[in-house]
C-alpha cells in the first residue's frame, strides 16, 4: 500500500514511547523501500546474469564486453550490470516514492525474495544444471 506522505501520521508515543521526547521529524518511508527493492534486483540480476551466461554464449559475450577489457574473473561483467540495475532502480524508486509512505513490512520481502532468487542462481549446482 502507497499513500502520500502525512507528517502527522507517524505516532512515536505508541510505537517507540522513548523516542517521543527526542521530537524527530516524520520522514517517508518511500526512500527505504526503494532501496530495499532495488538491492534485491541487484542481487537478483547477478544471479540471472550468471546463469544466462552459462545458458546463452551471445549473453556471456555481451557481458564480457562490460569486463573493459581488465579480465579480472568470470564475474567482472555480471557484477557491473547487476550494479547498474541496483543504482537505476534505486533512483527510478526513490523519484516515484520519495515523498509517499510505502508498507516497509512487504518492501522488505519483496527484496528478500528478489536476493534470495539471486543467491540461487549464483550457486554452481543450479546453474550448471543448464550445461
Amino acid at each position: 500500500m502507497i499513500t502520500d506522505f502525512d507528517p502527522g501520521r507517524h505516532d512515536d508515543e505508541s510505537v517507540a514511547p522513548e523516542l517521543a521526547p527526542l521530537n524527530l521529524d516524520p520522514k517517508p518511508d518511500g526512500p527505504a523501500a526503494a532501496v530495499m527493492i532495488a538491492s534485491g534486483l541487484g542481487v537478483f540480476t547477478l544471479g540471472l546474469m550468471t546463469t544466462l551466461a552459462v545458458i546463452n554464449g551471445s549473453v556471456k559475450s555481451f557481458l564480457e564486453w562490460f569486463q573493459f577489457d581488465q579480465g579480472v574473473g568470470a564475474l567482472a561483467g555480471k557484477s557491473t550490470v547487476s550494479v547498474l540495475v541496483f543504482f537505476v532502480a534505486w533512483l527510478v524508486l526513490w523519484l516515484i516514492w520519495r515523498q509517499k509512505d510505502v508498507v516497509l513490512k512487504t518492501s522488505f520481502y519483496i527484496g528478500l525474495g528478489l536476493g534470495i532468487l539471486g543467491v540461487i542462481g549464483t550457486f554452481p549446482p543450479f546453474f550448471e544444471m543448464f550445461e
